[in-house]
């Protein structure tokens, strides 16, 4: 009876064990009360959603009817206080996903400046994109259709070592920088070789990645850390571009690999 008991116990804890393992940002911030994504819908018109990512993400990828208010911003406490005190309505931060922290850190920094009802939606905008796809907003167009969503695995095929990124540039070949200039500096990775253009300068880069498409070129793109890359590619997949390749882990990661040659 008591061995019974015992097994029916551990069938219990083990898959809240496995969904805890799935979100690590739980354990860190154990007293920010969270949203699940049934939840978060049921109260759809009843929460004020918080997107806390970067205007790059959020212009490409974004749950409908959400306030933009990046982490990094400034002036975000400000903006949060006065955003719950116009509308009166508990403040639900999200982020990319179950490993992304912002929107924990979001909820921890509107607690510590006095505000109460805020709650992290820590599965993310992608899934959301996937569950309620008529409520989510890729490109600017909505509803969106979830297998445009690219996974992990593919952006990971799309990945080239610095070594082999470097090998495959050729006079046949285009190569695009999409670092920020306050990144960028007067540093080029590939200069006379590269195109320079950041992702805020919409038109250009989108007449530039037009004449790529036209020309059937090979196209090798890098920025500084290897993530503004994986919202490009959205922009690559819209525009029908197929032969392309990111700089993995970027800037950052071809520097390392001179210093550390294999």
């Amino acid at each position: 009876m008591k061995m019974t008991l015992v097994f029916s116990l551990i069938g219990c804890l083990l898959p809240m064990l496995a969904h805890a393992d799935d979100y690590p940002g739980r354990k860190t911030y154990p007293h920010i009360q969270v949203y699940e994504t049934e939840l978060l819908n049921q109260n759809f018109d009843q929460v004020d959603i918080v997107d806390v990512r970067s205007a790059l993400e959020f212009k490409t990828l974004h749950i409908n009817n959400a306030v933009h208010i990046p982490l990094n911003k400034s002036g975000f406490v400000s903006a949060i206080k006065e955003l719950q005190s116009v509308n009166q309505r508990p403040l639900v931060f999200y982020c990319n996903g179950h490993t992304c922290y912002k929107s924990y850190k979001a909820a921890r920094k509107a607690q510590n400046a006095g505000l109460k009802n805020v709650y992290a939606y820590d599965s993310g905008v992608f899934d959301w994109a996937r569950a309620h796809p008529d409520k989510a907003t890729l490109l600017g167009k909505s509803p969106i259709n979830p297998s445009q969503l690219i996974s992990k695995d593919d952006f990971k095929k799309s990945l080239l070592e610095p070594a082999e990124f470097n090998a495959r540039i050729t006079d046949n070949t285009v190569v695009l920088d999409i670092r920020e200039p306050t990144q960028r500096g007067l540093l080029e990775l590939f200069p006379y070789r590269q195109e320079s253009i950041s992702m805020d300068e919409n038109q250009k880069l989108l007449e530039f990645l037009k004449a790529v498409q036209k020309s059937g070129k090979p196209l090798l793109v890098y920025d500084e850390v290897g993530k503004q890359v994986r919202w490009l590619q959205y922009y690559l997949q819209d525009l029908g571009i197929k032969n392309y390749y990111f700089l993995k882990g970027g800037v950052k990661n071809f520097f390392k690999a001179l210093r550390n040659p294999v």
